[in-house]
């Protein structure tokens, strides 16, 4: 900018650092190169030795001057004495270096040598160089996750000739794959993340066009559409494959034939609507979920196949997938789909091959439109351990022949509309778990569940049931209710939401049963013997929500029981219960109780550790022993918020950890206070009553003396 003559010459100006003079006193002569007075005089600056244009100054005494250096002259001591601001260093165990999230835009520089591992995750690099790695070349496992990488030297990693892991997720490497630039060889990495990078069909090619060792490849939550067959084609060890969450519509033929060691293959979250004549047989785990497939089909080749985890769940199948004929799958997910019918096409004359299916052990049929089970389809299943058919709307299920599902374990029918069950003689002999949970079970063969040897557990909520008694005592009408004694490995069965109205002495007899599960049943009327024959085995009760008033059942007999449910019923009292008991957690909510027995108490205490008690009317002065227990013992009580007793009728709600002996006995003191008086009062005006009825009297028998 031009200098103004004048006046405006004397205006003051502050120099800056690249060495420009700057007006201060107009007698002298400031120039890039020092300072001269106008005689001639020169003045050592600390911008010595650059060139520039001379200026002239407005004179200013030294004194004058002073104040405004002194502030700068301060401010410079301070910097020089101030310590640097701390950065929080890297972690260094062994070889082993962590410098994740530290706001790094390089490697820092004091890293000792020999570093094997290192963690840049979460900082601030945008280049990767040689120098941005300080010369650490002899890494095993890199990670730089999660940065704002834009560009990688070319050929950074041919010279690391150790470096086996790369994670590269998480920075913005498409900006750098549209240049097109190779990044080069990686001489010996196994394992490349380029997840959530920002890529889109063709950009991975700048990665992996030289990767003769790459074994795993993840490509997840990146933007690509489409596998040519070119895209792999210079990674041709990889064995596992990550295309998660991408937008894929295409794969093209031969996409993966160069991949002969490929044994996992992940396209679940993309947009594929078919398989046609899939072949990968060295593949061994295929993710098809939660794509939009309406077909699946394998090649009609009677070669081995090796695949044995298939996931196709979440698709649009209508119908069973096709697949190979000689393959060993265990695992099968087919959930979640649109299945109306097991057959492969829409024809009912195409079924599935018999022997597809018979290394089998996973089969997952949940969520779907099903209506039909036929036992044929089950035929060559002889290593099925797991089948679930929940959620979709079976009527019948039937297992009649003792070489159907021989190795089923678990069998979940929960949710359907099963109105009959049936199973032979002999058959689902190794059956452990059973679940039937909301279907429309009403009528089922009385020794139904004797004939399962295996049976631990039994789930039958939400069903209509009626309970027989022991064979002891035979039901009149067998054909209406169910047995469930003498069941000789039953665990835990669940009859909640049955819509029982009793429950018969002796129904669970010689059956093992630790826990049982009758809630939800309002109106159930249980005998004193109902719970007869589980003394030694019986280890949970849940009764809640029964609409209970009073506990017929005897109870004390029940030596193994640790837990009991009885919330939310109406119960104003607890039976009397002996020290043989061991319960160690009671839940008594949303119950109408106002005192407990002292007995009760008394054969709890040794035991509780865990009581519910709220929203109960308690008595506080009635339940002193209970009080006790509560606050000068180890039971918890996780509801004490709403554990609450009143200490008189009237009287606000006092939680139960703050009543004192003191409160009641105040009260009792009130009570005989109230007591004395009122009697005093009644006294006093019998007496006054009686005086006028005597003066009355005396003043008659006068006026008679006097007549």
């Amino acid at each position: 900018m031009r200098r103004k003559k004048g006046k405006e010459s004397a205006e003051k100006s502050v120099g800056d650092s690249s060495g420009r003079a700057v007006s201060i006193d107009p007698v002298l002569e400031v120039s890039e190169g020092g300072v001269r007075t106008r005689g001639g005089e020169d003045v050592k600056s600390t911008w010595a030795g650059h060139a520039g244009k001379t200026r002239r100054l407005p004179r200013v005494s030294n004194m004058a001057a002073f104040p405004l250096l002194f502030p700068l002259l301060v401010g410079c001591a301070v910097t020089a004495v101030r310590p640097p601001r701390h950065r929080p260093s890297c972690h260094i165990v062994g070889t082993r270096v962590v410098c994740s999230d530290l706001s790094l835009t390089g490697t820092a520089a004091d890293l000792p040598s020999g570093v094997r591992a290192l963690d840049l995750s979460h900082n601030q690099l945008r280049n990767l160089s040689r120098d941005t790695l300080a010369g650490h070349t002899g890494l095993h496992h890199l990670d730089l996750h999660s940065n704002k990488i834009r560009f990688i030297q070319p050929g950074l990693f041919e010279a690391m000739r150790d470096l086996k892991v790369l994670d590269l997720s998480g920075n913005h490497l498409n900006v750098f794959a549209l240049a097109k630039i190779q990044i080069g060889t990686l001489a010996a990495v196994e394992s490349l993340d380029l997840s959530s990078n920002g890529l889109y069909t063709g950009m991975s090619d700048v990665f992996l066009a030289d990767s003769p060792w790459l074994v795993e490849l993840s490509l997840s939550s990146n933007s690509i559409t489409k596998i040519s067959q070119n895209t792999f084609s210079g990674a041709s060890s990889l064995r596992r494959i990550s295309l998660h969450n991408n937008v894929i519509l295409e794969i093209e033929d031969g996409a993966f034939d160069s991949l002969d060691d490929l044994v996992e293959l992940d396209l679940s979250m993309n947009s594929i609507a078919c398989i046609t004549d899939f072949n990968l047989r060295r593949l061994r785990v295929l993710n098809l979920s939660r794509n939009s497939l309406e077909l699946f089909q394998s090649t009609g080749s009677a070669e081995l196949y090796h695949l044995a985890f298939l996931d196709l769940s979440e698709n649009k199948l209508p119908y069973f997938p096709l697949l190979p004929a000689n393959n060993t799958i265990r695992h099968l997910d087919l959930s979640r789909n649109r299945l109306h019918s097991l057959n492969v096409t829409d024809t009912a004359e195409t079924k599935t091959p018999e022997t597809v299916l018979r290394h089998l052990e996973h089969l997952d049929l949940s969520y779907n439109q099903l209506t039909d089970l036929p036992q044929s389809f089950f035929r060559t299943m002889t290593s099925l351990e797991v089948l679930n058919v929940s959620n979709n709307c079976v009527t019948l299920f039937s297992v009649t022949d003792e070489d159907l599902l021989p190795a089923a374990k678990i069998i979940n029918l929960n949710y359907n509309s099963l109105e009959r069950l049936s199973f032979g003689e002999g058959s689902l002999q190794a059956l452990e778990e059973l679940f039937l949970q909301g279907n429309d079970l009403s009528t089922l063969a009385h020794q139904m569940f004797q004939r399962l040897p295996s049976l631990k557990l039994l789930q039958l909520q939400e069903n209509n049931l009626r309970v027989c008694p022991s064979q002891t005592k035979p039901d009149p009408n067998p054909a209406k209710c169910v047995s469930f004694s003498s069941v000789p490995n039953l665990k835990a069965l669940y009859l909640s939401r049955n819509n029982l109205k009793s429950l018969p002495d002796r129904a669970f007899a010689n059956s093992p049963l630790s826990l049982l599960d009758l809630s939800l049943n309002p109106g159930m009327e249980m005998h004193r013997d109902s719970l007869a024959g589980l003394e030694d085995s019986l280890v949970q009760l849940l009764l809640r929500e029964n609409n209970i008033s009073r506990l017929n059942t005897d109870m004390s007999s029940l030596r193994s029981l640790k837990l009991v449910d009885l919330s939310t019923n109406h119960l104003t009292s607890l039976p009397a219960w002996n020290r043989e008991l061991s319960i160690e957690t009671l839940n008594l909510q949303n119950n109408s109780l106002v005192t407990l027995e002292r007995s009760t108490v008394a054969a709890l205490e040794h035991s509780l550790k865990t009581l519910y008690v709220g929203d109960n009317p308690l008595s506080c002065c009635g339940n002193l022993d209970l009080v006790r227990l509560l606050q000068h013992s180890a039971v918890v009580v996780p509801d004490i918020e709403a554990a609450t007793c009143v200490l008189g009728e009237g009287s606000e709600p006092v939680n139960i950890e703050k009543v004192t002996q003191e409160m009641c006995r105040g009260r009792k003191k009130a009570k005989y206070i109230v007591v004395i008086v009122g009697v005093v009062f009644l006294a006093a005006i019998a007496l006054g009553v009686l005086v006028k009825y005597c003066k009355s009297r005396k003043g008659k028998h006068i006026r008679r003396f006097s007549a």
